[in-house]
């Protein structure tokens, strides 16, 4: 899933495409993309972009009269830009076909898939260029409101502070709100803006912190050093993935980068210590960790294969390592 850095790049890349572009038309070819029914999506379209903003992990683009259209791109939604020159020919072709819209709701015409490949939702046609929305798999998560106004606006919004923005203080006081995990704790949009599972991977490593350990049994060294780690690995991921792109507008967002330290990594050796790094796996997602690093040597159970070998799983490294 795109976090705080990735979809502050993307919000970097469409600043600079469509600020003070009219969306011309808009196409949505997913049943399930489309969670709004008033305003009409078509009310957006003759619209100018004013701004763009990060929600959370939600982009919002606002354009005129007070219309936003937010998108949430979940755990395999993405976007991708075409110039106006790329679309040229597709643009030609479409030109002679009648523009009349489909009788029924979601039963998109060949012509209004044209361009969108397989995993296509989506395409909003500006007078800089193109913007579509893919989703690969079959479990279709991504959403787009279509809302009215600042108050609506704020209503997607699950409340997190920003994390870039805060001091220790308030740092700590968000995390204490409810004793959780620190891994959850990071995660929690309620808590902290942007932040999921790749990173708070980072973030747990960087602070040599466990992602088991509750809030309520954090010292206040260990925020000091959870609240540096947040802000710098943040940091540090923006930079690399703006110098990563350059002016090329970013294609196959991925939450598994080789120069992660644990996040996706399970087996690896870790780069500070070269201890393998071990994972707890939970319904879609696991937790990457180094316990040498953050457990003090000390394996945490995996629920799967703990429950599997019983009395058998190792505890320690040198446990597994036996």
């Amino acid at each position: 899933m795109p976090e705080l850095p990735d979809i502050t790049v993307y919000v970097d890349h469409l600043d600079r495409r469509v600020i003070g572009a009219t969306l011309l038309r808009a196409r949505v070819v997913s049943l399930n993309l489309l969670r709004t029914v008033d305003p009409p999506l078509e009310a957006a379209e003759g619209r100018r972009v004013l701004a763009l903003r990060r929600i959370g992990k939600r982009i919002a683009i606002e354009l005129e009269d007070e219309l936003f259209l937010v998108f949430h791109l979940m755990i395999a939604g993405r976007f991708h830009w075409k110039d106006p020159a790329a679309d040229a020919g597709a643009e030609t072709a479409k030109s002679s076909a009648p523009r009349s819209k489909p009788a029924v709701p979601f039963a998109p015409t060949p012509s209004a898939r044209a361009g969108l490949g397989r995993n296509g939702l989506a395409a909003f046609e500006f007078t800089t260029g193109t913007l579509t929305l893919t989703e690969a798999g079959t479990k279709q998560r991504a959403a787009l409101h279509v809302v009215r106004g600042e108050d609506a606006v704020r209503a997607l919004d699950p409340g997190g502070i920003e994390p870039m923005e805060i001091s220790l203080g308030e740092f700590r006081l968000a995390l204490r709100r409810e004793n959780h995990t620190l891994k959850r704790a990071l995660t929690d949009p309620r808590f902290l803006s942007g932040i999921g599972n790749a990173y708070s991977d980072e973030i747990l490593h960087r602070a040599r912190l466990s992602p088991l350990l509750l809030t309520s049994r954090l010292d206040e060294a260990g925020f000091a050093r959870l609240h540096h780690a947040t802000q710098t690995v943040l940091a540090e991921w923006i930079e690399r993935l703006r110098a990563h792109y350059g002016e090329r507008f970013p294609e196959k967002v991925t939450a598994f980068r080789k120069e992660m330290a644990v996040h996706g990594k399970f087996k690896q050796p870790c780069p500070d210590c070269g201890a393998p790094v071990q994972r707890i796996v939970y319904a879609d997602n696991e937790t990457n960790y180094c316990a040498r690093c953050q457990t003090g040597g000390r394996v945490l159970a995996d629920r799967a294969l703990s429950r599997l070998l019983h009395d058998d799983w190792p505890r320690t490294l040198e446990e597994m390592e036996g």
